[in-house]
């Protein structure tokens, strides 16, 4: 049956690509630490595969959206794969021969794939109706919640498939998974986008993203990615090592701020479509806020579990509405460069705060890292509050060609 039938086809082709090619990153979040503590010249240095995968990703997100600007989405996003791929077969071979800089190579490239699989997002809006936009960038970050749950299962169910060498055979796991993605992305085709065009870009042709609606859309994504990142890296620093709670409980805590993170993007596009991206931001703005709030009450599991399922839900509202703007306030011509644009300072903002937060809680504590974030959010929630709703700046676009080699 034709694409037409089915107008959110790519978009389920796109969430699943997310639950499978989000697998690189993931497993490196868990393992990484583990693995690199046993191959790295000093104890100190066990975290540092971890923060260059989030760097690659940071410094990759240019790049890769110049790049499918060129080649075009499927080509790009299989690309993308395909390093991730790499990425996994290097790191087995690190671990295999104890190499340490080896897998910190691994690492980059599984950070560069993801910077790729990050724009799933705007491909699904891409390939959605207006009037869907914001459900599609939801079902989407759905796929985040699979490969949360899913891929850790299986990585560690594989990690002994090389005899005599732990862990190097859930890395290999991990290159099935790119594999699979791969196989996923070759039936991927991206229309042209369907979304309005802001009519300050016919007024503005040589700054195509001065508009308020632009730059709310990256303030929005900038903190709801540092917010949570700060937050969520000396979440278990502060749990486990300072306030002695036992690993079950801080993995119970950190599970279900995953699980705050990605479920309700069954139902957050549907809230947008009914409330609006203003509204939506300056909501999650405020959960985000709450969880300083809860800090303040004490430092008992419950404080924990509270503040960081709040941190979630806030992260999910601010991030999906974030990007809902985004899709709807650019113009067509100027869409590469601008999520490239975007993605770098929402990534960027992510991989500063995850850097900083190991040394924060430790110099400061939990609650007075919490309260560092009030005023970067009461910016954001001021800001949001001034900001035109997006239904009065725009106007109908006419169709453009579509992308040839996609």
């Amino acid at each position: 049956m034709s694409e037409s039938r089915h107008p959110l086809r790519n978009v389920f082709l796109l969430a699943t690509a997310q639950m499978l090619g989000s697998s690189g990153l993931t497993v490196v979040v868990i393992l990484g630490g583990i693995v690199a503590a046993q191959m790295a010249p000093r104890p100190s240095l066990a975290t540092v595969p971890i923060s260059l995968a989030i760097v690659a990703t940071a410094l990759t997100t240019i790049p890769a959206s110049l790049l499918m600007r060129r080649i075009g989405r499927r080509a790009g996003f299989i690309i993308g794969a395909s390093i991730g791929l790499i990425g996994g077969l290097v790191a087995a071979q690190g671990i295999v021969r104890t190499d340490f800089l080896m897998f910190c190579g691994a690492t980059l490239l599984f950070g560069s794939s993801m910077a790729f699989t990050q724009q799933y997002r705007f491909a699904a809006a891409e390939s959605a109706p207006p009037d869907r936009l914001s459900q599609a960038v939801s079902y989407v970050l759905v796929g985040s919640l699979g490969a949360a749950i899913v891929n850790p299962q299986l990585a560690l169910a594989a990690r002994w498939l090389i005899p005599g060498t732990q862990y190097a055979g859930s890395f290999i796991a991990v290159s099935l998974l790119y594999a699979a993605t791969i196989a996923v992305l070759t039936r991927l085709h991206v229309p042209p986008p369907s979304v309005p065009r802001p009519r300050v870009a016919t007024d503005a042709p040589h700054t195509p993203f001065a508009t308020p609606q632009f730059r709310m859309a990256v303030f929005a994504g900038a903190c709801a990615y540092a917010v949570m990142s700060f937050v969520m890296t000396a979440a278990p620093i502060s749990m486990h090592n300072i306030d002695q709670h036992d690993l079950e409980a801080t993995t119970w805590v950190v599970q279900s701020h995953v699980l705050a993170m990605y479920l309700p993007s069954l139902f957050t596009g549907h809230v947008i479509a009914r409330f609006g991206e203003r509204n939506v931001m300056i909501w999650g703005g405020a959960l985000l806020a709450s969880c300083a709030g809860v800090s303040l009450f004490g430092h008992q599991l419950m404080h924990y579990w509270l503040g960081l399922v709040a941190l979630g839900l806030g992260w999910n509202l601010l991030f999906v509405a974030g990007t809902t703007l985004l899709a709807r306030s650019v113009d067509p011509a100027s869409r590469h460069r601008a999520q490239a644009l975007n993605d770098f300072m929402v990534f960027g903002s992510q991989a500063c705060a995850s850097l900083l937060a190991g040394l924060a809680v430790q110099l400061i504590g939990w609650q007075a890292l919490n309260l560092a974030t009030l005023p970067l959010l009461a910016a954001m929630i001021f800001t949001a509050t001034r900001l035109r709703p997006a239904a009065s700046t725009v106007a109908p676009v006419a169709p453009v060609p579509s992308e040839s080699r996609s």
